[in-house]
């Protein structure tokens, strides 16, 4: 079995791996992610759209672009699936040249839990779980306001950073951007202070009705050519209402792991990333639909090879004594 055939077009599902916690989904808030991930080319920050979605009690920080991406990407398998109705060898082209790098990384917070989850994809979607960050915040009297929201400003070592945030009050959830999160107010936006990492504020929205309806239309339903049975699932995508649908929750495709464990795959995926698919798609129970073909795509800005990432300055740094 191929891996780009393993990769991303399969007939099974996986095993939720726990019970979920929900929450409704009540607003909707976009931030611009800046990052100078490399100090040696600052003038080439890596730059990402991000989508917080909060409720009540829950919230999951995912990107933007990400789910654009998907979207789009599974709008074009359903269309060619389509025009191949009634043959049974199909072959499908995943094209991802020229597409920005997007995060694979969601983080979920829970609040009356005290509950953080942090989810990543390598193929199957894993979920870390750990007690909620507590951040020492220092509220200060300073406020501004950011596209006509009332913010107030605080302080606070975190991560290895020195963070400035400026809240909502008016705005009562205790969620932000990323693992910052404990203020009386939802976080607008942060920096920190040598401003190579930064979320700035880009809309919010409530959640209503109408929108969940139009996210679950957006949802093509890929169905087999040639009459076979079942429907496809996409190893490796998140269907638009994973996060523009009425709920904040964990997915229920998830399998629950310590970091330890995570580190241990990505490193066996590192050194042998054919063998690591295919351990994956077994794990899974995956079975692929007979004729199936599938060339996926994927090359830098201009298509052509990916371009090497350089991080020396990740958001996350170690604490100096």
């Amino acid at each position: 079995m191929k891996t780009f055939l393993t990769t991303f077009l399969a007939l099974a599902t996986t095993v939720a791996a726990f019970a979920q916690t929900s929450d409704k989904a009540l607003a909707r808030v976009r931030y611009s992610f800046t990052h100078i991930q490399d100090t040696m080319q600052k003038d080439k920050p890596y730059t990402e759209n991000m989508l917080l979605v909060i409720g009540k009690n829950a919230s999951v920080y995912t990107s933007f672009d990400k789910i654009n991406r998907d979207i789009e990407t599974q709008k074009a398998i359903a269309e060619q699936m389509k025009n191949q109705a009634g043959s049974n060898n199909f072959s499908i082209n995943i094209n991802r040249s020229g597409s920005s790098r997007v995060s694979d990384l969601d983080y979920f917070y829970f609040v009356n839990e005290n509950k953080f989850y942090t989810k990543e994809r390598l193929v199957t979607n894993y979920l870390v779980e750990e007690d909620a960050p507590k951040i020492s915040w220092k509220i200060a009297k300073d406020t501004t306001s950011l596209s006509g929201v009332h913010c107030q400003k605080a302080t606070a070592h975190f991560k290895g950073r020195n963070w400035t945030a400026w809240f909502a009050p008016d705005l009562p959830f205790q969620s932000g951007p990323w693992k910052l999160n404990g203020l009386p107010g939802l976080i607008v936006e942060a920096y920190d202070e040598t401003r190579t990492v930064q979320f700035k504020f880009a809309g919010f929205e409530n959640v209503k009705e109408e929108d969940v309806k139009a996210a679950a239309a957006n949802d093509p339903k890929i169905t087999v050519p040639g009459g076979g049975p079942g429907t496809v699932k996409i190893v490796g995508m998140d269907v638009g209402t994973t996060y523009l649908g009425a709920e904040v929750k964990l997915p229920a495709d998830a399998v629950k792991t310590t970091r330890k464990e995570l580190d241990k795959l990505k490193e066996a995926r590192d050194k042998d990333p054919q063998g690591f698919m295919n351990a994956q798609m077994a794990a899974q129970g995956v079975t692929m639909a007979q004729g199936t073909s599938i060339r996926r795509t994927v090359g830098g800005p201009s298509g052509g090879a990916p371009v090497k990432i350089v991080i020396n300055n990740p958001i996350e740094l170690p604490e100096t004594k």
